[in-house]
């Protein structure tokens, strides 16, 4: 499932590549995943417009739109008179469990952003496509998602997210972490308490701080919440670099007869927060006070 790094990279890609051309047709003929627009509603909102700007909070994605008078493909609005053109609705993208951002640029080049590694064991199907926006210089872009778990909005409402996980600082962290008797691995899944970590990065930021997944979020001392920030801020930050989270330290050994990277101590597998869960049975078994 793409968490925060792939989620950043396709937002990266949109930005560097999508932005500043001229949308002249639409696709939103999938009613699921265009939800609760009806088909056609989001072509008549985007038709004529351009994506102007690309931010991303969690694993959600808006971009900005021009007005409908900016048909120069620049992302500048025209004088009218007394005023510049209004600016367009967001367009919200949120990649699902399988999603994949595909930009064609005008010389026929393609680039994707997104889920990275469930495209390769079979080529891409044309039914995958969910979402298409085609531009005027015959480029496109395109949710490509197997699955058909994505969802495209207008004007995504983000208030119920967190403060995102690349963007946290210590102090909320600790406020937002440490209290109550979740699981610690639950409350960094809690995606209105920080948004953006998903499984793999959970447990690979937990691994990293040798911190048990089953800890009480409010039994953590003040070291551990430490080294879980520090922890959370590289995972993040490698992840992004590497290409997703699955570039963990700790991915090649969640399976059965897997072994700790740092200490080859035997990996335990279990359930924390409704999620498969793996950690070391050594470095990140539940202390004493830890019940």
């Amino acid at each position: 499932m793409p968490e925060l790094p792939e989620v950043e990279i396709a937002r990266r890609l949109i930005a560097d590549q999508a932005l500043h051309r001229r949308i002249v047709d639409v696709d939103d003929s999938d009613p699921y995943v265009a939800r609760p627009h009806s088909p056609g509603e989001l072509r008549s909102a985007l038709t004529g417009r351009s994506l102007t700007a690309a931010h991303r909070r969690g694993k959600t994605i808006w971009l900005d739109t021009s007005g409908t008078g900016d048909t120069s493909g620049t992302g500048d609005t025209f004088w009218t008179g007394d005023a510049a053109a209004p600016g367009g609705p967001e367009l919200g993208l949120h990649l699902g469990m399988s999603g994949r951002i595909v930009v064609t640029r005008p010389d026929g080049s393609v680039s994707a952003g997104g889920d990275p590694y469930r495209y390769r064991a079979r080529p891409a199907r044309a039914e995958w496509n969910r979402f298409t926006l085609t531009f005027a210089d015959g480029g496109s872009l395109v949710l490509l998602d197997p699955r058909r778990l994505g969802r495209v909005r207008l004007n995504p409402d983000i208030g119920a997210l967190g403060p995102d996980a690349a963007q946290v600082t210590p102090a909320e962290f600790r406020a937002l972490i440490t209290k109550g008797t979740a699981p610690v691995k639950a409350r960094l899944l809690d995606q209105s308490k920080i948004a953006g970590i998903g499984n793999l990065l959970a447990d690979e930021i937990l691994w990293q701080a040798r911190v048990s997944p089953l800890a009480r979020a409010g039994s953590l001392s003040s070291a551990q919440v430490n080294r879980l920030y520090r922890a959370l801020t590289s995972v993040l930050e490698s992840a992004t670099a590497k290409g997703g989270a699955h570039t963990g330290e700790i991915f090649a050994a969640r399976h059965p007869g897997g072994t700790c990277p740092r200490d080859g101590a035997p990996m335990v597998h279990g359930t924390v927060g409704g999620r498969s869960t793996w950690w070391c049975s050594r470095e990140q078994a539940l202390g004493p006070d830890q019940p």
